[in-house]
C-alpha cells in the first residue's frame, strides 16, 4: 500500500454505504462474521457500523490469538517461568492475560520470575546467545501469520546449536476454528450466530491463501470475501458479500488483491511444514477442544520443545464464571453483554482476555464503541 490516506477516505466509504444500503434487501437481515481481531478494530474504530444499514449486521469471531489461548496455557507459561533456571520471553500483551486466581505472567515477573518482553522472535535466540547458562523459552502463539517467524528462530537455533534455547508452542490455525463455528454452532446451551458469511481474515490469507476458505463456500454455502484491514477495503468487502447473498453464491473472493493471492506463500507454508506437525486436537477459550486445530514440533526438533525439555503437564482450567469472553469470540454475545465490561473489567483491570489484546473485542469497544453508545442514548 504507497498511500494508506486512500483507503481512509469518508467520502468513498459514504459512496460504498450507500452502495450497500442499495443492495441490501429490507426484507431480509444479514449476518456477517468479521473473523479477524483487526477488522474488528477498524469495523469500532471508524465506526463502520454506523454507515451500514440496520439490516446489514457484523458479528465478532474469534480472531485474536491471545483471546483464544485458553487460561490453562497461561497457567502453564506461568508456572514454567517460576522454575529458577527459566527465562521466559514473551510478547507485551500476553503480559497481563488473567490467569487461574488472578495470576498473570505480569505478577509473576513482579514476584520474582524473570520474564522478558520481546518484539521479535530472533530477541529471545539474541538473549539465548548471550546467556548460555539460561534455559530461554519463547512463548510462541499466533494464527498462520506469526507461525512462520517462529519456524525460522528454530531452525535458526539449530543452525546455531543453541542447547539452552527452547519454544513452548500455542500456534492454532484459522480453518479448523471456522469450521468449528460451521459444524457445531450450539454450545454449552446457548445457541450460535446466525451467519450469511464471513470476512475472511487478511494477513493470515497473505500466508495461506484465499483458497483455503474453497471448503466452507463449497461445504456450508457460506461466502467468503477475504479483506484488507482498512476502513474501504472493510465496506467493499461487506457489499461484495451482501451481493453474493443475493445472487445466491457462495464463493471465496478475494478483496485485498494487493496482499492476497490464491495459494498465499508457499516459501513461507513449507518453513512451517519443515518445523510443525498437526496436534489432534487443541483447546480453545470458548470453544473446547478443537481438532486438528494447534501445531506442535515436529519429532526432529524436538530438543527445543519446551513441552517435552521440561515435562510440561498439560492443565485445564475454568474460565472466571462471570467472563463472557468465550462466548464473545464465537460471536453469541457483544461486549455490552457483559455484566463486567467497564465496571470490574477494563483495560486497567482486565478479567478477561478480550479486554487486554489490542485485537481483542472488548478493547476494541472501550477503546472506540462505548462512546458511540453514550451519544445514541444521549441524542435518544
Amino acid at each position: 500500500m504507497k498511500y494508506v490516506d486512500e483507503y481512509r477516505d469518508g467520502q468513498l466509504a459514504r459512496q460504498i454505504a450507500a452502495a450497500i444500503a442499495h443492495a441490501a434487501d429490507p426484507a431480509r437481515t444479514y449476518h456477517f462474521m468479521e473473523f479477524c481481531g483487526g477488522h474488528t478494530h477498524a469495523i469500532s474504530r471508524y465506526g463502520l457500523e454506523d454507515l451500514l444499514p440496520v439490516n446489514v449486521r457484523m458479528v465478532h469471531g474469534p480472531g485474536c490469538p491471545v483471546c483464544v489461548l485458553p487460561v490453562g496455557r497461561i497457567d502453564m507459561a506461568i508456572a514454567l517461568a517460576q522454575r529458577p533456571e527459566v527465562t521466559l520471553c514473551t510478547y507485551g500483551d500476553l503480559m497481563r492475560v488473567p490467569g487461574s486466581h488472578g495470576a498473570s505472567l505480569l505478577r509473576a515477573k513482579a514476584a520474582g520470575a524473570d520474564i522478558r518482553m520481546v518484539y521479535s522472535t530472533l530477541d529471545a535466540i539474541t538473549i539465548a546467545q548471550a546467556e548460555p547458562d539460561r534455559e530461554v523459552v519463547f512463548f510462541a502463539i499466533g494464527f498462520e501469520t506469526t507461525t512462520p517467524p517462529t519456524a525460522l528462530a528454530i531452525k535458526l537455533a539449530a543452525a546455531k546449536r543453541l542447547a539452552n534455547f527452547s519454544v513452548f508452542c500455542n500456534h492454532v490455525l484459522t480453518p479448523p476454528a471456522i469450521r468449528g463455528i460451521l459444524e457445531h454452532p450450539d454450545l454449552d446451551g446457548q445457541p450460535g450466530p446466525r451467519l450469511d458469511g464471513f470476512v475472511g481474515p487478511a494477513h493470515v490469507s497473505a500466508v495461506i491463501g484465499s483458497d483455503a476458505f474453497a471448503p466452507f463456500a463449497r461445504e456450508f454455502a457460506k461466502p467468503v470475501v477475504v479483506a484488507g484491514f482498512e476502513p474501504l477495503d472493510v465496506m467493499q468487502s461487506i457489499l461484495m458479500l451482501v451481493r453474493q447473498v443475493n445472487d445466491g453464491r457462495a464463493e471465496v473472493e478475494n478483496q485485498y488483491i494487493r496482499a492476497v493471492t490464491p495459494a498465499g506463500n508457499v516459501i513461507a507454508q513449507a518453513e512451517v511444514d519443515a518445523i510443525f506437525e498437526l496436534r489432534d486436537a487443541f483447546e480453545w477459550r470458548g470453544f473446547g477442544r478443537v481438532p486438528a486445530s494447534g501445531l506442535k514440533l515436529r519429532e526432529s526438533y524436538a530438543a527445543f520443545d519446551a513441552e517435552r525439555r521440561f515435562a510440561m503437564a498439560e492443565i485445564s482450567a475454568a474460565d472466571n464464571p462471570a467472563c463472557e469472553c468465550g462466548s464473545i469470540l464465537r460471536g453469541i454475545k457483544r461486549p455490552t453483554d457483559c455484566k463486567l465490561f467497564g465496571t470490574l473489567c477494563t483495560p486497567e483491570t482486565p478479567m478477561g482476555s478480550c479486554m487486554v489484546s489490542s485485537e481483542g473485542a472488548c478493547a476494541a469497544h472501550w477503546t472506540y464503541g462505548r462512546f458511540r453508545d453514550h451519544a445514541r442514548r444521549t441524542a435518544a
